[in-house]
């Protein structure tokens, strides 16, 4: 389910403390949401007001509302059914996780359960709360049970609902070239030694230019190994790539070095940027010693 490309999105981020609400908040920020914490049902119409005026920067705007705001559901709910009358989607998602979870989440941080500042258990607060946001969980158009889930799986399926690239779109690749004679990229997580490769530098026509020059890839790419080598990695990052993504990875970064940065690594770099920007992630390519020496 990705976004309404028609106008403003809101998402209303509800749940029980402890649900993993802040969490949640975390990635959806980093999917391009603007959050706003605990905003009170009355503001929410003026400030979608504000935002459908024509800033762009608030175009995918998450809102936060847990017990402490929700004084009135009844005002929430008149306030989302009348931002449907108007230019933007509006979808609620509501976090839980059960009694148990809850209760041992708040005990490894020592945190003090909202419901039990009177002197309340933390059983009974964690109960307590439930059955007060019932009516949230049941307007909810998604709920999310986060007992079993670990952050990068929560990550993965906020990633599924609210981005139309899905797990993909939530992982960058950048793709280096450079030199081993410069020293290893300090930010590689991957790194690719492409130095048995044939090298053009030792030939007089092709020793000033570079890996993106037609004459150079195609000298790189013409041999045999270079196209077995390319097909055997190709298969690797197609089996890789995913599994990072899931695993919760936001930047990936693979660095392809050769002697000098200008030639192999310049055009093997390239080639694996066309290669994974088909496999739809999004891919940033750059040549850190191309233009030295």
């Amino acid at each position: 389910m990705g976004r309404d490309v028609c106008g403003m999105e809101i998402l209303i981020i509800s749940g029980l403390s402890g649900g993993g609400k802040s969490k949640a908040a975390s990635f959806l920020e980093d999917m391009g949401f603007y959050i706003v914490d605990n905003m009170p049902a009355m503001m929410i119409q003026k400030f979608a007001e504000f935002c459908t005026g024509g800033n762009a920067k608030y175009d995918r705007v998450a809102l936060v509302y847990d017990v402490r705001t929700a004084s009135s559901f009844t005002e929430l709910f008149d306030v989302l059914d009348s931002l449907k009358t108007m230019d933007c989607t509006c979808r609620m998602l509501f976090l839980e996780a059960s009694p148990e979870t809850i209760i041992s989440r708040y005990k490894e941080t020592r945190r003090r359960h909202p419901l039990s500042a009177d002197g309340t258990s933390l059983e009974a607060a964690v109960r307590k709360e439930r059955e007060l946001l019932r009516p949230m969980h049941d307007r909810a158009d998604f709920v999310i049970d986060t007992s079993h889930l670990s952050t990068a799986q929560l990550r993965g399926e906020l990633l599924r609902l609210f981005d139309s690239e899905g797990e993909k779109g939530g992982m960058s690749v950048g793709v280096t070239s450079f030199g081993f004679k410069y020293g290893l990229p300090m930010e590689a997580d991957l790194v690719l030694d492409v130095r048995f490769m044939p090298n053009p530098y030792y030939i007089e026509e092709l020793r000033h230019k570079n890996g993106l020059d037609k004459e150079v890839f195609d000298y790189v790419m013409g041999f045999q190994q270079t196209k077995d080598y390319l097909r055997k990695l190709e298969d690797l990052l197609a089996f890789t790539l995913p599994l990072y993504a899931e695993e919760g990875k936001t930047v990936l970064v693979i660095a392809v070095g050769c002697t000098g940065g200008h030639h192999r690594s310049v055009a093997v770099t390239h080639a694996l940027s066309e290669f994974i920007r088909a496999e739809g992630y999004q891919v940033s390519e750059h040549h850190r010693d191309m233009t030295r020496g």
